[in-house]
């Protein structure tokens, strides 16, 4: 007979067991604490609420995870530093000028950006991002060039060489750079080979290269690397970065801008 912990125990193992191993399995836990599926299920939301693990089909992993479960659906993502990520999509439209032609990589950051355009009457944006460019289409007075290619259901953008071949023919003023990982030793990475390579050729095409993510970003590395810091013009970040990742991303000359958020 399984012994019958209280909510708040069941919930403190849970993040234990996180900590430990990087992931959950919701039938585990049912056969673990012999309470229902909709229990667990329930304990996972709110952590997940109070920002302690963030849910993925079958359970759960360690919000901190660093790279062996990177490459999560963009619905999953979107729940991680939301309030965030809304913040530096604002500041980062307020670098744009009328009339560039800019490139929004595929993201959940980089979506925030796409939302915060109003302000502006002619833009030329080109994105890999099937959600980005519906987002785009509201505005009807912008050109929106979407990149052809295979489709990537998780992240729900295109790759491969049709994309690649179309980007070939580009030129833009700035690039806004989603982020999945970045390092002092290995830069700039993403869990996806083909999503690493598009991103290294929106690189070649543009003048102005900005990364931009979260801090919650910094420390990790995923499989495939995209560049290194010393190709980056700009890194907009937010207030959560660390003295030390402040202080070498200063000493390579990148511009870094610090959101408050």
């Amino acid at each position: 007979m399984n012994r019958k912990y209280s909510t708040e125990e069941r919930r403190s193992i849970i993040l234990n067991n996180l900590r430990d191993s990087g992931r959950v399995n919701v039938y585990d836990l049912v056969e673990t604490f012999g309470v229902s599926e909709v229990s667990i299920r329930k304990d996972l939301a709110i952590l997940e609420e109070k920002k302690l693990l963030v849910r993925v089909k079958g359970g759960a992993i360690n919000i901190h995870q660093s790279s062996e479960f990177d490459d999560m659906p963009v619905s999953q993502k979107q729940r991680l530093n939301a309030h965030e990520k809304e913040i530096l999509g604002k500041y980062a439209a307020q670098t744009i000028k009328d009339g560039e032609t800019i490139i929004l990589d595929s993201g959940t950051t980089t979506m925030e950006i796409a939302k915060n355009l109003d302000n502006f009457k002619h833009l030329t944006i080109i994105t890999n991002a099937i959600d980005i460019a519906i987002v785009l289409n509201k505005y009807e007075r912008f050109n929106v060039i979407l990149l052809g290619g295979n489709l990537r259901s998780l992240s729900m953008s295109t790759v491969g060489s049709l994309a690649e071949y179309a980007l070939k023919n580009f030129y833009c003023d700035k690039l806004f750079l989603g982020v999945d990982s970045f390092s002092i030793k290995d830069g700039i990475s993403t869990p996806n080979i083909e999503e690493a390579s598009l991103n290294q050729l929106m690189i070649d095409s543009a003048k102005e290269i900005i990364a931009i993510f979260d801090s919650s970003k910094f420390g990790k590395r995923s499989l495939a690397h995209i560049t290194s810091i010393e190709h980056v013009n700009t890194i907009i970040t937010d207030d959560g970065i660390t003295p030390d990742y402040r202080e070498y991303i200063e000493s390579t000359g990148t511009k870094l801008e610090i959101v408050e958020t």
